[in-house]
């Protein structure tokens, strides 16, 4: 499949996006100035200033001289650089791969999208007239190449589409500066005569070189498609996602529902295909307004399985607000794995059911309650006890060490020991009693000391001994004393610390 471009040229970007939030400037003479220099210069003109004169660069004096009803507005170029990230963002509804063409374009890789619109001239169509109804002045063209699109956009006919293979010949009648060329070197060809790419396209590489320098025939090469082109989307393509646009917008969850079966039995097809399964998906609804809603899930295990994923969905379709209609659903796999045989055939009732129960009973209590509520805990092969557990985010990943058995561990860690105050004797009798966040806990019972030492190829420190306490209320406490006591007169004696609580 030949690999097909759009590039979309706003020549009235600052201008048009003005009109926008500012509906009384429509039909007005008005222009964006900002400073330079120490004078006031255009740097947008609206196409009705544009029509009497008023240009780019112009000194605003000059420009009040030409047009004395001209009305002038400071520039925002940041406003511009945040509204032309706005375009390509609302354009991922026709591609996964949108890139930025700094100050007023854009690149589209519409590689294998045109059918879902019925063909190139129909998603050319849609394309453009949404950008038109929404108030932006815009040209576009679509070719083989990132540089024959640039060039027919900006010099060529409005629209245009040029036939695979034939990017030759549609530069042919196209002014040099179509290449995207600096201004010295299209002064030169000027100079020269060169008022077409026809009139130098057949000149031999060396004398280009020679005259023109490298850049003219990077171009060149580039616009033929005899060298590649490279761009920098504004969000990397998900390789699992599949797309449904709609003949009429969908504003009823039931429609949402049947766009989302289909969706998913169209991704988790391709994903049995490959052996895979997902962990991730988000399904973003792109409505006709411009907004875009977005639910998502996770699973415990990777699946593929059609109606354990639509259930997870299924939970949070009601959040979706479709406002005036959705146009567009993408269902993207953000986050997939690889899935063996058993894996496959867990969904299967006659075997292996338990465990898919299971995973079904984890992923729809995290679609409720949220990702965070549900985790997963291995031993890890660490003395110090905050690092001898482990978080995993897989069912399928096993300890590479078994639980400790031979010593008491409380039920609840602490993530970082809590100082508490100790009365003690010395030098390794166990508390007496010991005061924690304001209340004084009296010891019943104690067993101790363990001592637990650091491993000195991850951090120095003192050593642990570790006590069990029970007070008189029958409640459990696992406390340490940092480091040893010392028979030193006025020698600070050592810190105590709670670290856990048994049932």
């Amino acid at each position: 499949m030949p690999a097909r471009f759009i590039s979309i040229w706003f020549p009235n970007l600052a201008t048009d996006h003005q009109i926008r939030v500012r509906p009384e400037l429509y039909g007005l003479e008005f222009a964006l100035a900002a400073p330079e220099r120490g004078r006031m210069v255009v740097t947008a003109a609206s196409a009705e200033a544009g029509a009497l004169g008023i240009e780019t660069r112009m000194v605003v004096a000059d420009a009040r001289a030409i047009l004395p009803s001209l009305v002038v507005l400071d520039d925002e170029p940041e406003v511009t650089r945040h509204t032309l990230q706005a375009l390509a963002e609302w354009c991922l509804r026709y591609t996964p791969t949108v890139a930025l063409n700094e100050p007023d374009g854009l690149i589209l890789d519409v590689t294998g999208c045109a059918y879902l619109w019925g063909g190139e001239r129909a998603y050319m169509n849609d394309l453009t007239t949404r950008l038109s109804h929404a108030g932006y002045t815009i040209r576009t063209a679509m070719a083989d190449t990132i540089g024959t699109a640039w060039a027919h956009a900006h010099y060529g006919r409005q629209g245009a589409i040029i036939p695979p293979g034939e990017q030759r010949n549609a530069l042919l009648k196209l002014p040099p500066a179509a290449l995207r060329l600096p201004p010295e070197t299209l002064e030169k060809m000027q100079k020269l005569g060169f008022y077409t790419i026809n009139s130098f396209i057949q000149i031999p590489a060396r004398m280009l070189r020679r005259r023109f320098g490298e850049d003219l025939l990077e171009k060149l090469n580039k616009a033929l498609g005899y060298s590649q082109e490279f761009i920098e989307p504004i969000r990397q393509a998900i390789p699992y996602q599949e797309r449904l646009p709609c003949l009429e917008p969908i504003v009823t969850a039931t429609g949402i529902e049947i766009a989302l079966q289909k969706l998913l039995e169209i991704l988790c097809a391709r994903l049995v295909k490959e052996g895979k399964g997902l962990r991730k998906c988000v399904l973003s609804c792109f409505r006709v307004d411009g907004k875009t809603q977005q639910i998502d899930i996770v699973t415990n295990r990777a699946s593929h399985h059609v109606k354990h994923l639509f259930r997870l969905f299924e939970l949070k379709i009601k959040t979706i607000a479709p406002g005036f209609g959705i146009e567009l659903f993408l269902l993207e796999a953000t986050e997939v794995e690889d899935m063996d045989v058993m894996q496959e055939t867990m969904w299967d009732t006659t075997g292996g059911f338990e465990n898919a129960a299971i995973t079904e009973l984890l992923d729809a209590v995290t679609g409720r309650t949220g990702i965070n509520t549900i985790h997963r805990y291995l031993p890890d092969e660490h003395h110090w006890p905050e690092r001898s557990v482990k978080t995993v985010t897989s069912l399928r990943e096993k300890p590479n060490t078994g639980w400790r058995t031979d010593r008491q561990r409380p039920v609840f860690l602490l993530p970082k020991p809590e100082s508490i105050e100790v009365t003690a004797p010395v030098p390794d009798y166990p508390p007496t009693l010991f005061i924690y966040k304001g209340k004084v806990h009296y010891i019943g019972k104690s067993e101790g000391p363990e001592r637990i030492e650091q491993e000195w190829w991850l951090q120095q420190g003192l050593h642990r001994d570790y006590y069990t306490l029970e007070d008189q209320q029958g409640q459990r406490y696992w406390v340490f004393r940092l480091g040893p006591y010392s028979e030193e007169e006025n020698k600070e004696r050592p810190e105590w610390f709670i670290h856990g609580f048994f049932a």
